[in-house]
């Protein structure tokens, strides 16, 4: 996320910077939130940066993990959930 600072301030309402399709970013925000409430992995992802962001919590979160979507999908991987989910299963 983008940081605005002076001297000692710190502004907290920085803006996400609004490149590439509006649409595209709105549906990989929206496939970020269906998998994080279906994956544990992304959830505990969401939780820690949720945790660590002092303004809009869930925005920022939210895309971040989204980010960290576009990463796997990008990469054109195979999703393979950590060995500790499968032996739950």
């Amino acid at each position: 996320w983008k940081r605005k600072q002076s001297g000692n301030f710190e502004s907290e309402n920085t803006k996400l910077s609004q490149t590439g399709n509006r649409y595209f970013r709105y549906y990989l925000v929206e496939a970020a939130n269906s998998v994080k409430n279906r994956v544990p992995e992304y959830k505990t992802f969401y939780q820690r940066k949720y945790a660590e962001t002092p303004k809009h919590k869930h925005k920022r979160a939210l895309v971040l993990t989204a980010r960290k979507f576009v990463r796997l999908v990008g990469n054109h991987q195979l999703y393979m959930p950590p060995k500790e989910a499968k032996e739950t299963e």
